[in-house]
């Protein structure tokens, strides 16, 4: 079951309040942050108390750099998604705006963490990377936060680096690299399952019809953009049906168009127009082409998709 999502830090009903919380940005939910997560897991036990993780939307560096190109590794559904998987019962998305940008790393732990006039978490612990920082100018620390929690009423627990034993950093950083790279074996070893895009399907302009190649076209959005190409993938159905197929990710050289995702499912004969699709990108295959008319791409996609089959079959 996904995390409930909860979207301020002021107001709350007491029942929303009193959890143990991991803090941080998350995006991914790496193999990393599941360390920290874990942290916040065992104060919760320990105290009896929810488990909680306490995020922005948006991303910080969305707030601050407005005309940053889409970097994003899953979205608010997906987080609360991937958190459920971890036990954790409440994530606290917090809005990112001028008043949060603008507190000092102790308003923050006053004014959010704590419990106060404008109602705040009430956190019970925190728990926070060995590289947390907080408040205007990134000035809080871990330690500085642990110097807070004493005197406002809650326990904190750093969590030290952790990176894979055979030498994977463990950063959503790392993972944007692998990602851009088309390693997306690498990408799945640090974020401990495979990347995924989630999307509504749109309508597009149906060319793959006319060559018996029928796609569902998903927009990126703020996704960072993965290596552009054709890719073996896996789906996941609104009605949670599974299908594995092919995928193109890209501007289409042939018909150019905005970067998009195009899926064409193996063994699927419906309408997904309007549905929400989650897409597994397996593995790349290929980069983009051109080719000499629709008679040469039609003969491309059924390699693509005998390829796409071996892979998600081995």
């Amino acid at each position: 079951m996904a995390a409930r999502i909860i979207r301020d830090w002021r107001g709350l009903d007491a029942a929303d309040q009193g959890a143990a919380v991991a803090v941080g940005a998350f995006d991914g939910v790496h193999r990393g942050h599941q360390a920290v997560i874990a942290e916040a897991k065992a104060a919760a036990d320990r105290l009896g108390a929810p488990l909680g993780v306490v995020s922005f939307d948006p991303h910080p560096r969305r707030f601050f750099q407005k005309d940053v190109a889409p970097f994003r590794i899953m979205t608010a559904e997906q987080m609360a998604e991937a958190l459920g998987e971890l036990g954790v019962d409440r994530l606290y998305l917090l809005p990112f705006d001028a008043e949060m940008a603008g507190m000092t790393d102790a308003d923050f732990a006053r004014r959010v963490l704590a419990e106060g006039q404008e109602g705040g978490l009430g956190v019970r612990h925190a728990a926070v990377g060995f590289d947390f920082t907080f408040g205007k100018g990134r000035t809080g620390s871990p330690q500085a936060l642990a110097g807070y929690g004493a005197d406002l009423g809650f326990t904190v627990s750093t969590c030290e680096r952790r990176d894979d034993p055979d030498g994977l950093k463990l950063s959503s950083s790392a993972v944007r690299e692998a990602l851009k790279a088309g390693d997306m074996n690498r990408a799945a070893a640090i974020l401990g399952r495979s990347f995924a895009i989630e999307g509504v399907v749109e309508h597009g302009d149906k060319r793959g019809r006319t060559i018996g190649v029928p796609t569902a076209n998903v927009p990126l959005g703020d996704y960072m953009r993965p290596a552009f190409g054709v890719y073996a993938v896996r789906v996941r159905l609104q009605d949670g049906r599974r299908f594995d197929g092919v995928a193109s990710l890209g501007v289409r050289p042939m018909f150019p168009t905005e970067p998009k995702l195009e899926v064409w499912l193996f063994d699927f004969d419906g309408d997904l127009y309007s549905q929400t699709i989650e897409t597994e990108l397996i593995a790349w295959l290929r980069g983009e082409e051109t080719f000499d008319g629709l008679g040469a791409l039609k003969a491309q996609i059924d390699r693509d998709a005998a390829e796409a089959k071996r892979i998600l079959a081995s």
